[in-house]
């Protein structure tokens, strides 16, 4: 067993209000993790909502700041700080407006995209960890602003593939673990489109 744990951070807002929004798609996948290997319930502990458990005899973290996404970024460095948790050890998940509906991609470091969350983990820890980039796509048309669309509920058609997609990322998590975490990714795109 590795003596360094992994910390999964959810991004999103907390709030029931936004519970099933697309800006929360962070927060539900690591509800859906801890679901799928039984992690304990949620504490709130250091400005987030914080469960500990082993994951394939992996100490593993699941973080949910709940500061709102524009202050994630001090709640994350305090619980990698206390931990003593390497950036490689960090798997950032949050909605990406880049990528279409459906699609995940896994890179390490690089740019926010205009991500406020990510903008306020940059700051506060540098753009070097994992980013877990689950896409939303871009609201149709021009009609609908950015900010509405992202805080906006997930339709019922939208609520299907994140289901779809919870269930493949929270089964294929141990991957992560891996020394090429991309095949997350692809195992997950690989196995939706089988089952689509």
């Amino acid at each position: 067993m590795s003596d360094c744990p992994y910390l999964f951070v959810g991004l999103g807002n907390p709030g029931v209000e936004y519970s099933l929004t697309r800006h929360n798609i962070g927060y539900l996948c690591v509800d859906s993790i801890a679901k799928n290997y039984n992690f304990p319930p949620f504490q709130a502990k250091k400005n987030g909502a914080f469960a500990k458990s082993t994951i394939h005899k992996h100490d593993v973290i699941l973080f949910k700041p709940t500061t709102y996404m524009n202050n994630s970024g001090l709640p994350v460095h305090e619980v990698s700080a206390y931990y003593d948790i390497p950036p490689e050890h960090i798997f950032v998940f949050h909605d990406d407006l880049d990528l279409a509906p459906g699609k995940i991609k896994v890179k390490y470091g690089g740019g926010n995209a205009g991500h406020n969350g990510l903008k306020d983990l940059d700051h506060h820890l540098s753009p070097n960890y994992w980013r877990v980039r689950i896409g939303i796509g871009r609201p149709p048309g021009i009609a609908q602003s950015t900010t509405n669309y992202v805080l906006g509920r997930l339709s019922q058609h939208d609520q299907e593939w994140v289901a779809s997609m919870l269930h493949e990322i929270a089964f294929h998590v141990d991957l992560l673990f891996d020394a090429d975490p991309q095949k997350f990714a692809a195992q997950i795109m690989q196995d939706l489109h089988q089952k689509s």
